[in-house]
């Protein structure tokens, strides 16, 4: 228990650290979020735009979309795609989570706690490539193509692309902010948080559909920019863990008397 003028010394110290490393901190939380604006930029103005800026643009007729390269085609998902109803017989298939965040992914590999069924027989089957929506929560961009095959619940709805679409540019596609705002139109629901995307409305949204190795081109691209971002993040999580460890050994070293301070001295 040290005195009350030599406590005052030492918070006062302590504080003048710990500001240096929160600034540091703030900083490197503000690049995590300006990297997270670039992967979305890239993909999104690779998916609506392409690859090449020279190439000439026209209007899509989508209000969404704007221009896009003039020989791309636009379609209605109706003619892209097809729904699949096929049921699990006996619900052992690998069970797929679809979330606005991660896409479609193996449940094992998430943390999940909600409820789940004691059988999931008659769960919808999904094959990698397929997209699968989470019909309640779409409008929060819940979607994307299923990388591996499995099972989802019986209330999201399935679709195969059909040979016109790359399931990885699908997958780019319906994973963009945008994408998420303008199938809210086609949706049924009283309220904003209940919106539903069901199969009639899905089949009613319009796609940009560039050639097919235009797309293997935009996928490519995306992928060799996005683990660009990816390590970068990744570094930055890294220094922001240290960042932080250092804070609570500064804390601890402290309120200890193992901080050397020679105002306190």
């Amino acid at each position: 228990m040290p005195d009350v003028a030599h406590q005052s010394v030492l918070v006062a110290a302590l504080d003048k650290e710990l500001a240096g490393l929160d600034s540091l901190s703030d900083a490197k939380q503000r690049l995590q979020n300006t990297l997270d604006e670039k992967r979305r930029a890239v993909v999104a103005a690779s998916v609506m735009r392409g690859l090449d800026p020279s190439v000439p643009l026209r209007p899509s007729g989508i209000d969404w979309l704007g221009e896009i390269p003039a020989h791309w085609e636009i379609e209605r998902s109706r003619w892209l795609f097809t729904e699949r109803e096929q049921r699990s017989q006996t619900g052992e298939e690998e069970m797929l989570t679809v979330s606005h965040l991660t896409g479609v992914t193996p449940r094992s590999e998430k943390d999940v706690n909600m409820f789940q069924a004691e059988s999931t027989a008659g769960y919808k089957l999904c094959f990698a490539g397929d997209l699968a929506i989470n019909t309640l929560w779409a409008w929060m961009g819940a979607m994307g193509t299923a990388r591996v095959n499995g099972i989802v619940s019986p209330a999201y709805n399935v679709y195969t692309p059909g040979p016109r679409l790359l399931h990885d540019y699908v997958d780019a596609l319906v994973r963009i902010p945008v994408f998420a705002q303008a199938v809210t139109r086609y949706s049924k629901g009283v309220w904003s948080s209940r919106l539903r995307l069901y199969p009639e409305g899905f089949f009613e949204t319009w796609w940009p559909v560039p050639p097919l190795d235009e797309q293997r081109q935009i996928v490519e691209h995306i992928s060799t920019e996005t683990a660009k971002i990816h390590r970068l993040r990744t570094a930055t999580e890294n220094s922001i863990a240290l960042l932080k460890e250092r804070r609570a050994a500064l804390i601890a070293a402290a309120v200890t008397g193992q901080l050397e301070i020679p105002e306190a001295a």
